[in-house]
């Protein structure tokens, strides 16, 4: 297990200025790509943007390229329970590394419509490592929304308009290798690494 370097009893923001604290803290795990892919994700995303113009979107920046594994929610405070339950379940996971080969762009619906990064084949691995942490979190008594589905994807904008259909990408193949747990202020731009695991051993 490798982590940031401090326990969890080390994020405790008690000692934050209120005005900090009554912002929205945002906590989940994620993959985040390495330097060379999050260039690739980088790449394909300005030729989807000079493909797409008329998207009129609000670009991502690159060093918050990400895939969301478990959403743990919203919090007016930093939950110190919340993360020394989460730093637990993610420390009892044992997973191996996989590939990931993302290799088109597509639009979600919504008032601002998610230009995605997707792939044509989901890893099996990805999924048990989805629902593995999901069990792993409800065993540390998390109460967390059952999701009946995981839809894997790295976002790379919020556009005004949909893409109309699924717009292929040079393949980008994702050696994926690691997740992290991240605290989003929402709001603020930056995101904030709270660990760091290693898949490194065998899926359970």
């Amino acid at each position: 297990m490798s982590t940031s370097g401090f326990p969890a009893a080390q994020v405790e923001p008690s000692g934050l200025p209120a005005a900090v604290r009554a912002q929205t803290h945002r906590l989940f795990f994620a993959l985040m790509p390495d330097d060379a892919t999050r260039h690739e994700i980088n790449h394909a995303a300005a030729l989807v943007q000079q493909q797409h113009p008329w998207l009129r979107a609000r670009w991502v920046r690159p060093e918050r390229f990400h895939a969301t594994l478990n959403f743990l929610g919203d919090f007016p405070a930093m939950p110190g329970q919340v993360l020394e339950q989460a730093m637990a379940a993610a420390q009892s996971m044992h997973a191996a590394p996989f590939a990931w080969t993302l290799d088109y762009a597509a639009s979600f619906h919504g008032r601002e419509p998610p230009c995605v990064l997707r792939g044509s084949h989901v890893p099996e691995a990805l999924l048990a490592l989805w629902q593995n942490m999901h069990t792993a979190l409800v065993e540390t008594g998390l109460h967390l929304r059952n999701e009946r589905q995981f839809t894997p994807h790295v976002t790379l904008a919020y556009g005004r308009h949909e893409l109309p259909a699924e717009t292929p990408v040079t393949p980008i193949v994702w050696q994926v290798g690691h997740f992290v747990l991240i605290h989003n202020l929402v709001g603020k731009g930056q995101y904030r690494i709270l660990g760091s695991w290693p898949l490194s051993g065998q899926s359970a």
